[in-house]
């Protein structure tokens, strides 16, 4: 265990049970909001390093890790936004910064518009921009129901491996473990929703200082998209990271925080 991971906690917020990890404790709050298929844990290597000059809360989101899960809960990108605003309130963090990952950055920037809570600033880590009419997300759906039904049964570092071949001994276990936590209708939800709910709106009505970053192999963010995102919000700052595919910090780490820089405390 990690001297930066301070304790894991539950909180009831937005009438469910919502699990994070908070690290460091000291600095500016950070919400980080992990991927698709991501729980908390999978981004301990990331809060780490971010917990030398911030206060970090990685959460699971709703139908992931030990937050709450099951057919009665709606896994629509609204339903998560509020989640974060309520885990916000219920904490009582004064103007957290939030930094999301993929389906993660598509929730910061929904709970940031919602008005419903102040966050000082949001950090869109490589968002799927897909949406009616538009292309699709690279990523097919088998790869992530195959991979949980398979980890649902029990599957080590090298049934993971078979799905993420470019990840080391580490990330393919913390993988391994934790893949049967996502329940798979939350992640159909989702990624069906990246297809029918269209976040460019989204983009222009983010008041808040807003970093995106895009992944030069990713194939998620297109140069067409970075022109339009820049149209619609000149203030947004983007940066990309070369040599990394969508799971940035995986790829290259040191990459990720060069490209993010002091943005999370200017």
């Amino acid at each position: 265990m990690s001297a930066a991971l301070l304790y894991g906690a539950n909180v009831f917020a937005n009438g469910i049970r919502q699990h994070y990890l908070r690290y460091g404790g000291k600095g500016p709050a950070v919400i980080l909001i992990p991927g698709i298929t991501s729980p908390a844990i999978t981004w301990g290597f990331v809060a780490e390093r971010l917990a030398e000059r911030h206060d970090v809360y990685v959460l699971d989101v709703r139908g992931r890790g030990l937050s709450s899960t099951g057919p009665d809960l709606d896994y629509g990108l609204d339903a998560m936004a509020a989640d974060v605003v309520g885990f916000a309130d219920a904490l009582s963090l004064s103007a957290p910064a939030l930094l999301g990952h993929s389906m993660g950055a598509r929730i910061a920037m929904r709970a940031a518009i919602s008005g419903l809570t102040g966050f000082s600033r949001l950090a869109l880590i490589d968002p799927p921009v897909s949406g009616p009419g538009r292309r699709p997300y690279p990523s097919k759906l088998p790869w992530y129901v195959d991979s949980i039904r398979l980890a649902l049964k029990g599957m080590d570092a090298e049934g993971i491996r078979a799905f993420c071949p470019t990840w080391n001994e580490d990330q393919l276990r913390l993988r391994a473990e934790w893949l049967h936590t996502c329940y798979e209708p939350a992640i159909v939800r989702a990624f069906e929703d990246f297809h029918k709910d269209d976040i460019f709106p989204d983009f222009t009505r983010i008041g808040e200082p807003a970093m995106l970053m895009v992944a030069g192999r990713g194939g998620v963010i297109a140069p067409e998209d970075e022109a339009e995102i820049r149209e619609l919000n000149p203030a947004i700052k983007i940066t990309r990271v070369t040599n990394a595919g969508h799971m940035i910090p995986w790829d290259d780490f040191d990459g990720f925080f060069e490209a993010l820089g002091d943005f999370l405390s200017e």
